[in-house]
Parts: C-alpha cells; structure tokens; sequence
C-alpha cells in the first residue's frame, strides 16, 4: 500500500523520464506483493515498462501475485521470449489458473510457447474438472522412500529441495508411488542420522483426492491446519500437492461468490473496480426481473382481500411493517444456514434440530415483535386492529423465519447451490405469504 498511495507519483516521474537505472535501485527493495499491486494501479503503458525494470527473479515472483486479468494484459504486451520466460518460472497450478481465465485460442498460442515437459504438466493439469483439486495441484514437492536413512534423506532433500513449493512437509511414497505417510521437516531435523525414516512413521495422514470439489478442499485444510495437503488419485499414487495460498483464494472467491448470490447478483469475474457497465448490468438485470415476477404474488395477495381492506383501511398502513419484518427475518436465518453449509458447520443430521430450535427462536422474536406492534396498531386504529396486527406479526415472523431455514437446506438438499437461495428471492417469498396471512387473519376476525 505505500508503493501506491505514498510513492506513485516519485515512481511514475522516474519511469516517464527514462531514470530507469535508479528506478530499478529503488523498486528491488520493495516486497514483491507491493509491486505488484502497484501495477494494478498504472496503465497498460507504464505496466509494462514497469515490469521490464524488473531483474527476472523478481518479475517472476511479481507476476506470478497478479490477478489473471492483470497477467493476461502483460502477455498482451510483451514480446514472445519475454512471454516464454515468464510462463516457464510460473509455478503448475499458477500456471493452470492463468490459463483457466484467458480465451481458448490464446491458451493454445501460450501452450506452444512452453517446453514439451512443462506443456505436458501443463495439458494434465487442465485436463482435470474445472472446479476439482486437481487443477490446483503442482509437482514441486520432496518425496523420500521408508527404506532410506535419516542422513540419506537429507541429502536427498539438499539435491532437490531447492525448486520445491514447500519444504514444511516431506512426502513417503512406496516403489509404486503409492502415497504411505507424511513427515514433518522439524521431526526429520531432529531425528538421528542414522535412523530409518521408517521409524520416524506414525500411518496418519491427511490427502485431498484429485477429482475431489475444491469446496470440499477448503474444508479439510481447516480441519488439519496444514500449509499443505498431498493429492492422490483413485489409487493413492501421489500426483501433486495443494498449498494453503491457492485453498485461500478459492476460499475468497466461494465467500464472493455466495455474498453476490445473496444479493441475486451473478459471480463476477472480475474485481468491482474494473467491471464495466455492461457487465454489471448483464449480472444483475437477469435476477431482477425475475422478482419482478415473483412479486406479482404480491399484489395478486392483496386483491383478493379488497373486501377486507376495504372494511378496515387501517390494515393498509401497517402492512408495510409486517410484511418488512417477515422478510427480515427470514434473510437474517438464511445467512446464517447459508455460512454455517459453506463453512460445514451443519450437514443433513443437523436439518430437524435447526428446524425445531428455529420456532423456538423465531416464535420468542415474533412475540416480542408483536408486543410493539399491538401499540402501533391501537394508536392508528382501534383494539381490534391491534389484535389482527400482533398475531399476524407472530405468524409472518415465523413463516418468514422458517422459510429462511428451509429454502437453503432444501437446495443443498439436492445438491444445488445453497446460496441460490438470496436474500431478495427469501422477501419475496416472505412477502406473498405475509399478505396471504394477514389478511386472512383479518378476514377470520373481522367476520365472525
């Protein structure tokens, strides 16, 4: 953040006016991820004459810590060989990601760009579904064999270490690459020289399967607090390895994900900042309309009740009240079902006991609610309109609340989306069932 707000300018004028020798002495001791968030924030121009300052051990780390939009801009403008080089230093699975994002035909053009082993890593990674684990996976890891000594690991760690993306975890593989255990470094540190790695063996580990949904993935490195996790495949043979930065962004982008669906927005592809008008209209349009219809109910609710509307014109003033408070509380139990699937804290046990506790909790609000509401109702209209207001208050805050709890449960149900279930789309439902109700108390009270 210094580099952006505080420097830029010191930046840019060294840049414009060709001081590049002392801008290439200032930007290297800056930490990677300052330089390239400060590329975020200057042209496609500057961008890349920026990046080219770079020694090439930075520029690679630096590229590898920008968003794909950003990365696929740089491509756009740097020269073939300087495209070669930078694709060859990014690591598989940050390799994989920028390819995800850019147009198939572009992919191919930088595919032929790479050396046939890395192409082949990186034809193997994209062959996998788009959301599974195995798109995240890289090869830079340590793997030693049970039979080895304590010292013979460690000089094998000393001959291949160097490229590794983690060195906190050592890998155990059988002469089938069959993955058998894991061993932390420190314990491998300590260990005598001339034990066998055998011994050092306790059989527990944790893996991640290569065809496994990588929602599911966030889940398991928050269960065993690991910075990384071995993937198998189907017959346990170690293919890879999947580290806690690429579980943290697919963490972000599931939060983002679900927070847009809440609000009946579609996942952008984009950060905020750079979407345009065109694209946010065509997330947000289609959703909309759709409520537009939903709440047709609405109003088709309230003209079957004219009779009753008309008798007591009071019941109109307070209907924005009730109907507020059942949607209301409907999208405050949604959130928070919605969080707790995300995040696994509930499965389909836990359904029925959330359900009852929800009257429970739902049915102590309403009745609060309700108390406030028998007031204003007495003071606009009469007794008997404070009545029709404080059940009516109970019901729909229930209904509202239970709607709330059911409707993300029942698509996650059947394996949809939880998050399908916005906030939005639960006030509206909430609201064609609060006038059915309301009315129909004021109906049953005001005719007999």
């Amino acid at each position: 953040m210094i580099l952006r707000h505080l420097l830029l300018p010191e930046i840019l004028e060294l840049l414009h006016t060709g001081r590049l020798n002392e801008l290439r002495t200032f930007i290297i001791q800056q930490p990677a991820p300052e330089i390239a968030e400060l590329l975020t924030a200057i042209t496609d121009k500057d961008r890349v004459l920026l990046f080219r300052v770079l020694p090439r051990h930075l520029a690679d780390e630096v590229f590898s810590l920008l968003e794909p939009l950003f990365q696929n801009r740089l491509i756009e403008e740097l020269a073939q060989e300087e495209v070669r080089q930078v694709l060859a230093a990014l690591p598989p699975d940050d390799r994989t990601a920028l390819f995800e994002e850019l147009p198939a035909r572009v992919t191919q053009r930088l595919l032929g760009l790479l050396s046939e082993q890395d192409r082949k890593k990186a034809l193997a990674l994209l062959s996998y579904p788009e959301d599974s684990v195995g798109r995240l996976m890289t090869d830079r890891y340590v793997t030693v064999r049970p039979e080895w000594s304590v010292s013979q690991a460690l000089d094998h760690l000393r001959k291949t270490g160097f490229d590794s993306e983690t060195m906190a975890m050592i890998y155990i593989i059988d002469e089938n690459e069959r993955l058998t255990d894991e061993l932390r470094l420190r314990k491998l540190l300590l260990a005598d020289p001339s034990a066998r790695i055998s011994d050092l063996l306790d059989g527990h580990f944790a893996c991640l399967r290569s065809l496994q949904d990588r929602e599911e993935a966030v889940q398991v490195f928050r269960k065993y607090d690991l910075y990384a996790l071995p993937v198998v495949d189907a017959d346990g043979i170690l293919m890879g390895i999947v580290t806690i930065d690429d579980i943290l962004d697919v963490a972000e982008e599931e939060a983002t994900e679900d927070f847009h669906k809440l609000a009946t927005v579609q996942p952008l592809n984009v950060s905020l900042k750079n979407a345009t008008l065109g694209l946010l209209f065509r997330k947000r349009i289609g959703w909309l309309l759709g409520l537009v219809v939903v709440n047709i109910f609405t109003g088709m609710g309230i003209k079957m009740f004219e009779g009753t509307i008309a008798k007591l014109a009071a019941l109109v003033a307070l209907l924005p009240l009730l109907l507020g408070s059942g949607g209301n509380a409907g999208a405050q139990a949604a959130t928070l079902v919605v969080r707790a699937i995300a995040t696994g804290e509930i499965g389909s046990g836990d359904w029925w006991r959330l359900f009852l506790r929800e009257i429970g909790v739902s049915l102590c609000i309403g009745l609060v609610m309700a108390a406030a509401a028998f007031l204003l109702g007495w003071l606009l209209g009469s007794v008997q309109v404070a009545l029709i207001v404080a059940i009516s208050m109970v019901s729909i805050v229930v209904v509202g609340s239970l709607t709330g709890i059911v409707l993300p449960m029942a698509l996650n149900r059947f394996d949809l989306d939880p998050a399908t279930a916005s906030v939005p789309l639960i006030t509206s439902v909430a609201d064609i069932l609060g006038v059915l109700i309301y009315f129909s108390i004021a109906t049953l009270i005001l005719y007999t």
